[in-house]
């Protein structure tokens, strides 16, 4: 690594380390959120008042509450629907 005529106290707070450090940081954050997607899934209230599941892909599925109470309320239906076309669809690998 090249060093300027600068001592060590003034590397530990160099522009170059900070990147450094941030690089780091985003690595283990990276590494936190890949050991997460064999999680379960989970439910959270948006920003917006919405539920959000998290967990069924790689970003969360979010509706209001009468969207989700329409969705619950079809539970046969969509049943009976992924029964009758499960030659046509597709699963995902875990």
């Amino acid at each position: 690594m090249w060093r300027s005529g600068r001592d060590e106290a003034q590397d530990e707070v160099s522009p170059e380390n900070d990147v450094n450090d941030i690089l780091k940081e985003l690595k283990a954050e990276n590494e936190r959120l890949k050991s997460q997607r064999g999680r379960s899934v989970s439910l959270k209230v948006s920003e917006k008042g919405g539920v959000s599941v998290y967990g069924l892909g790689r970003f969360p599925v979010t509706l209001y509450k009468e969207q989700w109470q329409k969705l619950l309320a079809m539970t046969d239906e969509i049943r009976a629907f992924l029964k009758e076309h499960d030659a046509e669809l597709k699963a995902k690998p875990e």
